[in-house]
């Protein structure tokens, strides 16, 4: 088989892909691409046998043929080629390509596509289709919540429930819990929920770069894998198999102190207090003062830094309730309002030893919350 194709799309399809080619692998064609026509495309597919990924880019195409080559090789060479077209040339005696563009030339051995893992089929459960901004903003808001450690393997996912019209994601890792709610592209007639690996989603959300306008999303009859279909891009997944906690139960029904902060304000304050908690266990204390006698709210950052020195940054804010203190992780404060955006975010609290809860009016169908530090005050 002959292919010719723009440089620049081969580029960007082996990078679309490379996150799923095996770092390591006892089985040594999964650290290779699979390259193969498809309806007058090429198809790029790497799996590590969690995740497996596929994207087509246009292209020339004669004859057929498929082949797997070193993802690694094959991407660095094509990203360090002069010209705008590129040929591939398969071959099955050695198996490998032979590519030229312009006057490089090159001959790379691989492995023949037979011995390529199988793609799971999923087919047989529910399938939805989602606006593609909307879920791409929900991913962004929640999919970082998620634990990276192991010791408890559902909290690496994110559960992803449909129900009716609505999509539901969740993340937590013990510390903070990240929901939002957004509409489906249509109603689904039972309600589903499945665990999904966030380094999964992180991949998806990552894709969505493309420009598609929607993701349809579709499980399988046995709920082992998921596949999510982009505009050019296609991800299958295993999922994650247990019981996410009842995540509901742990975000707070009802606060004493609701205070409403200009957003970058808080950011700015919140970056200048991490810098002093570095070297005070992280921790950032927030004093919420409702203010009296007509006077404005206020909201104090505080931090110190053991035998350095300290910080406090007050903010003006508009203040619902009496005087509350509550001190956050600096990493958990900053990770939750570098994903908001809007003019304010809003900040629930009610004692010291009580969770704090952030909202956005950008964001109605976002809920976030983090754990308190328990400090002396």
């Amino acid at each position: 088989m002959q292919v010719t194709c723009l440089r620049e799309n081969l580029s960007r399809g082996l990078a679309n892909i490379s996150r799923a080619v095996a770092a390591r692998a006892t089985l040594p064609v999964t650290q290779n691409v699979l390259l193969e026509g498809d309806n007058g495309q090429l198809k790029l597919t790497a799996t590590n046998t969690e995740i497996s990924i596929s994207t087509w880019i246009g292209a020339q195409i004669e004859g057929e043929g498929s082949v797997t080559v070193p993802a690694r090789m094959f991407n660095d060479f094509v990203n360090s080629l002069p010209g705008q077209t590129v040929q591939i040339g398969f071959q099955t005696d050695p198996v490998g390509v032979e590519i030229t563009c312009d006057k490089f030339a090159a001959t790379i051995n691989g492995i023949a596509a037979e011995e390529f893992p199988p793609i799971p089929v999923v087919e047989g459960g529910a399938s939805v289709t989602i606006p593609a901004d909307a879920f791409r903003g929900a991913l962004e808001r929640v999919v970082f919540a998620a634990a990276t450690d192991d010791s408890r393997p559902v909290l690496t996912g994110v559960k992803v429930e449909l129900a009716g019209d609505e999509f539901t994601l969740a993340a937590a890792d013990g510390f903070r819990l990240a929901v939002e709610s957004g509409k489906l592209g249509a109603s689904v007639s039972e309600e589903v929920g499945v665990i999904v690996p966030a380094k999964t989603l992180a991949e998806v959300e990552r894709l969505l770069g493309d420009g598609s306008s929607s993701v349809e999303l579709t499980l399988d009859a046995s709920g082992r894998s998921a596949k999510f279909r982009l505009e050019t891009s296609e991800v299958v997944t295993s999922l994650v198999q247990g019981t996410f906690p009842d995540y509901e139960k742990l975000i707070p029904t009802s606060h004493g102190t609701k205070a409403t902060i200009d957003l970058s304000s808080m950011v700015q304050a919140t970056r200048a207090a991490s810098i002093f908690a570095r070297d005070g266990s992280g921790i950032i204390r927030v004093i919420v003062n409702p203010g009296s006698d007509g006077e404005a709210g206020s909201v104090k950052i505080i931090s110190r830094a053991e035998e350095v020195g300290s910080n406090e940054n007050e903010l003006d804010a508009s203040v619902e309730g009496e005087e509350s203190k509550v001190a956050f992780n600096s990493k958990f404060l900053m990770d939750v309002l570098n994903v908001m955006s809007g003019d304010d975010v809003d900040i629930e609290t009610t004692t010291p030893s009580s969770p704090g809860v952030f909202r956005s009016a950008k964001h109605e169908g976002y809920t976030h919350v983090v754990m308190p530090m328990f400090v002396q005050w």
